[in-house]
Order: structure tokens, then sequence, then C-alpha cells
């Protein structure tokens, strides 16, 4: 039997990112200034609901990356309030407002540049106006709101992440492909998974491993993930995510 070298392994690493990236170009290229920017019409209207409402998005990024990696967001309503608020980090908001974080009134389930966002977790009234203060505070004291490193990390999915593992009320799990979920500091190792069930180890997001109740296990490599759900079961693999029962 033929054994397959290093190199080998390499080309053919090279050759399917060079086919994605090709196929990408020709067949789903937008221009991100003209990309839909628009509501996806998940959220709930202001006008239609008086009641507080937290919902955790996440969307494939904009062109070829988006076969490897998604952008998160957080949208808030308070109670009685005609708006919301999105928390995000982007690396573009820290040279227009001198911090990745953005935290502003803007649509709450706008279209990531053509690519429609996921809905993951949304609570309304009671738990959602439980919640609303914890977020406020944890956007309030994110570490790195002077930095962003697209990978490993720290970046808009280690916000959110962080945002997560601070807000009991949160109990959503990123997908396997957000990439930078698992970076939790230059000298922090150990953390809460997003449930509260388990813990995670991670050396700087590059080498990670979690296990929880809730959160099953997941080992990651280089920012690439892979593991189980418990229940419901699932696989959870890089760029294709999670294959398997839809969780409850």
């Amino acid at each position: 039997m033929k054994i397959i070298e290093k190199k080998d392994t390499m080309w053919v690493i090279i050759i399917i990112f060079a086919a994605l990236f090709f196929y990408d170009a020709l067949f789903n290229w937008v221009d991100w200034r003209t990309a839909n920017r628009e509501s996806a019409g998940i959220a709930p209207l202001p006008q239609e609901e008086n009641e507080a409402v937290v919902q955790v998005y996440t969307a494939r990024v904009y062109n070829w990356r988006g076969y490897f990696a998604v952008h998160p967001w957080i949208s808030v309503k308070k109670k009685g309030d005609d708006h919301y608020t999105v928390y995000q980090v982007t690396a573009w908001n820290l040279y227009s407002d001198g911090t990745t974080v953005f935290a502003k009134e803007d649509l709450p389930d706008r279209y990531w540049y053509g690519r429609k966002p996921h809905l993951l977790q949304s609570l309304i009234g009671e738990k959602a106006e439980k919640a609303i203060p914890k977020i406020e505070e944890a956007v309030k004291n994110y570490p790195y709101g002077k930095t962003y490193e697209l990978w490993p990390g720290p970046n808009s999915n280690s916000f959110v992440a962080h945002i997560i593992r601070n807000v009991p009320e949160l109990t959503v799990e990123l997908p396997p492909i957000a990439i930078g979920k698992d970076f939790i500091g230059h000298n922090s190792f150990i953390a809460p998974t997003a449930s509260g069930t388990g813990y995670q180890f991670s050396l700087l997001g590059l080498l990670s491993f979690s296990a929880g109740l809730k959160d099953g296990i997941e080992i990651g490599i280089l920012g690439l993930n892979f593991g189980i759900d418990w229940y419901p079961p699932a696989l959870k693999l890089p760029i294709i995510g999670r294959i398997g029962f839809k969780k409850f």
C-alpha cells in the first residue's frame, strides 16, 4: 500500500482551499458595498412586542471565509423600548470608534452581507429582563476592546462567548465553526462552558478541549473543532457545523 507523504496531504489541502475560493468567486461573489443588509424578519417588531427581548444570532461570514466561520451578535430590546440595541465586535469598528465593540441601536436581525442570520436563542419577558443588565455588564467588562485577531482570537466569536459565559440566562452554545469562541484569554486557560454544566481548557484558542452535560465533548485544533453532543445526539465538524438532531 502506498504511503501518502506529508507533502501530498498539504497539496490536497491547498487544492481544496483553492477550489472553494474559485467556486465562491465564480458563483457566490457579491460586492460587500451592495450586499443585502436588510432585516431577515426573524425578530419581533418593537411596535408589536412590548416585553423585553434578547436574541443571539450567527451568520456565515462574507465571501469564501463563510465556508469556515460565522459572525455572531446579540440583539437586545428593553421592555417598552421602540428599538433594539445590537452588541457585536468587528475589526473596522476599532478604526472608526476606537473600540472593537459595536453597541448601538440597529436592526436586530440584519443579513450579514448577504448571509441570512440564524437564531440560536431567544428570550422574551422576565428572563430577558433579568439577562439584559448582565449582558450590559459583560459588554462593559470585555477585556479586548482594543484588540482584534481574526484567528485564533480575540474576535467576534470570543466576544459573544465571553457574554454567554457571564450571563446564566444565555445557555446557547456557539457552533463548532465559530472560530475564536475558545479564546478565553492570554493568561486564562480554564473557563466554564457556555451552558455552565462543564469546563473548557484552551491554550490561546489554538488548542482546546471542552466537556459538559449540555455541551457534549469538543476538541479544537488550530481553531478547527470536532466533537459530539450527548442529547440530542449530533456530530460537530469544521466547515459543516453541527449534524444531527436539533437542540430544543
